[in-house]
């Protein structure tokens, strides 16, 4: 009887929290149906625009040799902006979509577990804990989390490719149509326009060869952690105007795969974050090989935060790629901490027990 009372009391807790829950989660909703109607409005406006300037472009075309190559360019690249504009938008109302949607999914969810949980209250048996617990019920917010995750990383990848190679791309084409109408014109300027399209096009294929790094490094599966971390830290200092100090220490091995996987996203993550947040002049990356644990560190003399505050499960929203990180680090039985406070940096520690190796993953 003393423990149906226990369980009862912190039930009603839990109801309490769920219900909370379920009314943050309502008012995103309503907040996200105003953000589409809105986004919607602006795609039909620059739908609108775009047929308007794709126009003016064919009337320049039918007339290109009159055009003075500033106007050329000028039209071009305001056709180019408004592109990339309009597939902004359009990815960002689909986003939005898919968010309604899992949030639906989730509201359901909290609503259903909030009629199951009162309905069991009132007369409590020890099966009823059982029934409450259901594991299909945990199962399908399982699910959900790892769509959410799913659809997360497709957005990242997403941004990626626009911000990168499909930006480049859609300029060498700009830059190849001028090329193509200078040739019967002003063979000197095509050739001139020739070599800063060949070195467009280096400078791209480099950017592509970054992104499948960053996407899926094949040294990860042939070298293993430790050369891949080195490659990685390498070319990322390059990009950012901070000091990246790395120190390796201890018998570098291959790891399970899971682990090399998920410490080297660990690593990108960080890293990203201290570019994106920290305003950091310094920052100090530690991957120690143990006997039975492998170690990452990533310290930063940057602006920091209130980890205390942050990493609450109420503000998940501020520090979810954080959150998500310590999720996969304690799937593998490890712990991350996480040391940080306003004006005094923040360092990230992550320890995690290394098993038989296994095969590095191929996919």
């Amino acid at each position: 009887m003393g423990k149906t009372t226990d369980f009862l009391r912190k039930l009603d807790e839990f109801q309490v929290d769920v219900a909370r829950e379920l009314e943050r989660v309502q008012q995103e909703l309503r907040e996200i149906d105003v953000l589409i109607r809105q986004s919607t409005a602006e795609v039909e406006r620059l739908a609108q625009r775009n047929v308007q300037i794709q126009n003016k472009v064919r009337q320049m075309e039918a007339n290109f040799d009159t055009v003075p190559r500033e106007d050329i360019r000028a039209l071009y690249t305001t056709a180019h902006e408004f592109q990339m504009r309009l597939f902004t938008m359009r990815s960002q109302v689909e986003q939005l979509q898919h968010k309604q949607r899992v949030l639906e999914q989730y509201a359901q969810y909290l609503e259903r577990f909030l009629e199951l949980a009162r309905s069991r209250s009132g007369d409590l048996q020890v099966e009823d804990e059982q029934a409450i617990l259901d594991p299909s019920e945990l199962s399908r917010l399982t699910v959900t989390r790892i769509i959410e995750a799913q659809e997360s990383e497709r957005r990242h990848l997403a941004r990626q490719m626009h911000d990168g190679p499909a930006q480049s791309l859609t300029n060498l084409i700009l830059q190849a149509e001028i090329c193509e109408r200078l040739f019967d014109t002003d063979r000197a300027r095509a050739k001139a326009e020739l070599a800063n399209l060949k070195n467009a096009a280096n400078a791209t294929f480099q950017k592509v060869r970054d992104f499948i790094f960053d996407l899926r490094p094949m040294m990860l599966d042939d070298l293993g952690l430790a050369p891949t971390v080195k490659r990685y830290v390498d070319a990322y200092q390059r990009k950012v105007d901070y000091r990246i100090t790395l120190q390796v220490s201890g018998e570098e091995r291959r790891l399970p795969a899971t682990v090399e996987i998920t410490l080297f996203r660990a690593l990108q993550e960080l890293l990203q974050n201290v570019t994106r947040h920290a305003n950091a002049h310094q920052v100090l990356v530690q991957l120690v090989f143990e006997d039975a644990e492998v170690v990452l560190s990533v310290e930063d003399d940057g602006t920091g935060f209130e980890a205390i505050e942050v990493l609450q499960p109420s503000q998940r929203g501020q520090a979810v790629g954080l959150m998500a990180m310590q999720e996969r680090i304690e799937m593998l039985g490890g712990h991350m901490q996480v040391d940080s406070s306003v004006g005094r940096g923040t360092r990230v520690y992550i320890r995690v027990p290394v098993v038989e190796s296994e095969p590095a993953a191929t996919t």
